[in-house]
């Protein structure tokens, strides 16, 4: 048997036993992102892995640390995890991962310049079930090799996966191993980890809603909407005239707000003959609101309602 292949063999194992199992209904994820730099430069070593909880961060570890540090509230919750076997098996899928990427870089013969391989994978929970899993691979941007649980294979998308198709086939095991990894052995870790998080990732944060105008008296006013704070993603704002939805400039991308919520604007111009009809509001949707959210905009003052909160 070869070193790759006694590699592959010892990660697989080292994806971890089963966990009780509890009942939940989510929809609940976990998934990986590995990103591998043929050169490495200031601030972004040659490798480095985040992992996701749904769209919080969970752990990230890269190559010069060596390491996988748990984000915060994770890292408050002992127990969930055993950090320096995390580790453990992070050092292994680089080591594969950096290999995989100079093979490659060897069949293309692509010696100049900076080259990128990503990884990423997971495996889904709805209502206890798995509802969904993932397993693939980008070079330079470009699609590589999938794997097809249902074959159960690695499916080349790629002239150079074909090599590495080959590597990770050697023996039937791997690919057996790999299709448990994605139907049991991943949703078994999520269930784990949901013991310790599952309120953190059910929580209902209600957005703080705003209004700004910008615009010299008697021209086209610039009004934007924006919500902050809010948690889950999901959110709809909308201009409303009237009752007539408006169509609006800009705005409407939902962000990261740097304390684990999220952020979103939306921008509507109005000119004079505007302003002289009828008022304009903003409304906003959100799982966290018993019923939307709707900020009324007058003249150069925005007065809330329903719960509406002014920045």
């Amino acid at each position: 048997m070869g070193t790759m292949a006694s590699v592959l063999l010892s990660l697989l194992l080292l994806l971890g036993p089963a966990v009780p199992q509890e009942t939940h209904t989510g929809p609940y994820s976990l998934s990986f992102f590995y990103t591998g730099l043929s050169r490495p430069r200031d601030g972004f070593p040659s490798f480095q892995a985040t992992a996701y909880l749904n769209d919080q961060d969970f752990f990230h570890y890269d190559s010069e640390d060596r390491k996988a540090i748990p984000s915060y509230p994770w890292s408050q919750m002992e127990g969930i995890e055993d950090w320096e076997k995390e580790s453990e098996l992070q050092k292994a899928r680089e080591d594969i991962f950096m290999v995989t990427l100079k093979d490659i870089m060897d069949y293309y013969k692509d010696k100049e310049g900076s080259h990128t391989f990503q990884g990423m994978f997971g495996c889904e929970l709805q209502s206890n079930k798995s509802s969904g899993a993932f397993w693939r691979y980008a070079y330079d941007g470009r699609n590589f090799i999938e794997f097809n649980k249902e074959i159960p294979a690695w499916v080349p998308q790629d002239p150079a996966a074909l090599n590495t198709k080959q590597k990770w086939e050697a023996e039937e095991v791997y690919v057996l191993r790999a299709k448990a990894y994605l139907e049991e052995e991943c949703p078994a870790m999520l269930r784990g980890y949901l013991q310790y998080g599952k309120t953190y990732l059910d929580r209902q944060d209600p957005p703080s809603v705003s209004i700004t105008s910008h615009g010299t008296p008697g021209e086209t006013q610039t009004l934007k909407c924006r919500a902050d704070g809010f948690y889950p993603r999901e959110i709809e704002l909308h201009w409303i005239q009237g009752d007539d939805t408006q169509e609006t400039e800009s705005g409407g991308d939902v962000l990261p707000s740097g304390n684990s919520a999220y952020q979103s604007w939306v921008v509507l111009s109005v000119s004079p003959q505007g302003r002289a009809s009828d008022s304009y509001s903003c409304r906003v949707t959100h799982s966290s609101l018993a019923q939307p959210l709707t900020v009324l905009w007058q003249g150069a003052r925005a007065e809330g309602s329903q719960g509406a909160r002014e920045q």
